[in-house]
């Protein structure tokens, strides 16, 4: 993995818009609908492809294949493991306990954010990896547009077990330690594979935060701190064979403009995050409800073998940050922790699932041409 040595380098967090092509034929998939198997592998390798070039032209150093091919940050694993129901619910059982209290914000949050197209299915057998077409032709592609783009490097997403956990409820397995086990065992052959291609894997872990007042909003705050334990442990079971400098990790508290008053605090979390086997940490950073704990770090120490890959984007509105503001919030990280240790990143991703989201495609690449500029100001800054 890439550091800063001699200026701010730049990534997000993943997911990116996806064109209305690939999200119909997502969302064909997703309905079990007869699909031409040959036309969806051309759009979403050209779309990949397409992605690629676009962050590397806007100067963008570490990038993904924005979760092209997925329907979700989260539940596309069902398409790849046993275990899981055909059918399920696009809505969570419970509305994450911020929003509870307030019947009509979620539904102008619905009309602004459009529908949801992914399934919530229920794991009802023993699960174990499946599909590795699917992850084969993510590779494939990714290896496709770096070729041709030439990024100066490259990552793909996947799941957490205990993300897969919190989004898909289980039937089958005893206890939820068992499951998030046979999810771990399951995925360890997903971030082998992204691994050894030679590609930076992030796993994607909301788990450790948002699950707090969305999934698990029914245990106390102790209960939830030893089940991200339990969470941490299971996923390192799962990277055992890959080394840490080869591996990110993401932690927000939900992707959606809400509330967020019941969002449990960073300075809680943070000495259980260190715990993943990662060098990689990102974390929102910029959002109104967690731009502040910017100072967390003056408390809590960075370890001296992670980075820190601070949400200077807000990925939740279409404001686009003054450059100047995302040189700031980079600066006073890098002050902190020290400027080598830090690669300048988005709150979360600008499309964790197919179609849905309040943010304009184009606005979410002017937001990235910002985070851009600002770390090369931020550069001039730190390194006169």
């Amino acid at each position: 993995m890439q550091t800063s040595r001699d200026r701010i380098l730049t990534t997000h967090v993943g997911s990116l818009p996806r064109t209305d092509a690939v999200v119909a034929l997502l969302e064909q998939r997703e309905n079990g609908s007869k699909i031409d198997t040959a036309k969806f592998g051309g759009i979403i390798r050209q779309s990949v492809g397409d992605v690629v070039k676009r962050q590397v032209d806007l100067g963008i150093d570490v990038v993904s294949d924005g979760e092209t091919s997925k329907i979700s940050y989260a539940t596309y694993v069902k398409d790849r493991l046993t275990g899981f129901s055909e059918e399920g619910s696009t809505e969570s059982a419970k509305p994450h306990l911020d929003l509870q209290p307030f019947p009509d914000l979620r539904r102008k949050m619905a009309l602004l954010s459009g529908k949801r197209r992914f399934n919530r299915v229920t794991c009802i057998g023993p699960v174990a990896y499946r599909n590795r077409g699917a992850l084969e032709e993510d590779l494939s592609n990714m290896r496709q547009a770096i070729a041709a783009a030439g990024p100066a490097e490259a990552f793909l997403n996947s799941a957490s077990p205990g993300v897969v956990a919190s989004f898909l409820p289980n039937q089958y397995y005893p206890s939820h330690e068992s499951y998030v086990a046979a999810i771990a065992n399951a995925m360890r052959e997903e971030y082998e594979a992204i691994v050894q291609a030679g590609l930076v894997l992030q796993i994607d872990c909301p788990d450790l935060a948002m699950s707090r007042h969305a999934t698990f909003q029914d245990l106390s705050e102790l209960e939830f701190l030893k089940r991200a334990e339990l969470h941490v442990e299971a996923l390192n079971h799962a990277v055992a064979n890959i080394p840490m400098d080869m591996i990110r990790i993401h932690v927000c508290w939900g992707n959606y403009e809400g509330p967020h008053t019941h969002d449990i605090g960073l300075e809680k979390i943070l000495r259980i995050v260190f715990r993943v086997n990662a060098k990689g940490l990102s974390l929102e950073a910029a959002n109104p409800r967690h731009e502040h704990e910017w100072a967390v770090w003056k408390q809590i120490e960075l370890p001296a073998d992670k980075i820190l890959l601070p949400g200077v984007i807000d990925t939740s509105t279409n404001y686009v940050e003054h450059p100047d503001l995302v040189m700031q919030r980079i600066v006073r990280f890098a002050n902190i922790v020290g400027r080598e240790k830090v690669m300048a990143s988005t709150d979360c991703g600008f499309a964790t699932s197919a179609g849905y989201g309040k943010i304009d495609p184009d606005v979410a690449f002017l937001k990235l041409g910002s985070l851009v500029a600002g770390a090369a100001k931020a550069s001039r800054e730190l390194w006169r």
